[in-house]
């Protein structure tokens, strides 16, 4: 299976939202709810095409998963309660979910090894990303794949979240 991380086009809005869904609807069957109905919405992800932000990973040309990278900072991550492992200019990953039938197959680990390449080839070597308390899983996949644990973040409404980040090595 050919694995790509291509920029979304807006013609796929509704197979990369879908991929949204897919991962509120995995995250509620695993008992938690870190995607509130309200976010992230269709229009969450049309503006993250539109800004050149939003990604397609692709199983031999089919759309297998949607994630968010975004070279512009986070907002929240400067008021981290901890201490970050990487310094400015750095990556953010955000919104990332794999389809329903891809699942089990390291989707995950791919799409992090191309997050890297994407990240490299932009002279970025931080990547953070943060995830909720209950999301066991994907705490396991960032600790797998080297992110360290660096403290927590605050959404406000959405609540706190565990903060992870990494050093990215050419």
């Amino acid at each position: 299976m050919q694995i790509t991380l291509e920029p979304a086009q807006m013609e796929e809005l509704t197979a990369c939202y879908e991929m949204i869904e897919s991962g509120r609807k995995f995250q509620r069957a695993q008992g938690f709810n870190q995607w509130p109905d309200d976010y992230p919405t269709m229009d969450t992800v049309r503006q993250d095409i539109r800004e050149h932000k939003g990604y397609a990973l692709k199983a031999d040309g089919e759309i297998a998963g949607y994630l968010c990278v975004t070279f512009d900072g986070e907002p929240v991550y400067d008021q981290i309660e901890g201490e970050w492992q990487t310094e400015m200019p750095y990556a953010v990953v955000h919104r990332m979910a794999i389809g329903g039938a891809f699942r089990g197959h390291g989707l995950a680990d791919t799409a992090f090894r191309l997050i890297e390449e994407l990240c490299a080839a932009n002279d970025i070597m931080g990547l953070r990303i943060d995830t909720d308390f209950p999301n066991k899983r994907m705490q396991h996949v960032l600790e797998k794949y080297g992110f360290q644990h660096c403290g927590v973040v605050d959404y406000g409404i959405y609540g706190k979240r565990i903060a992870y980040d990494k050093m990215i090595h050419e």
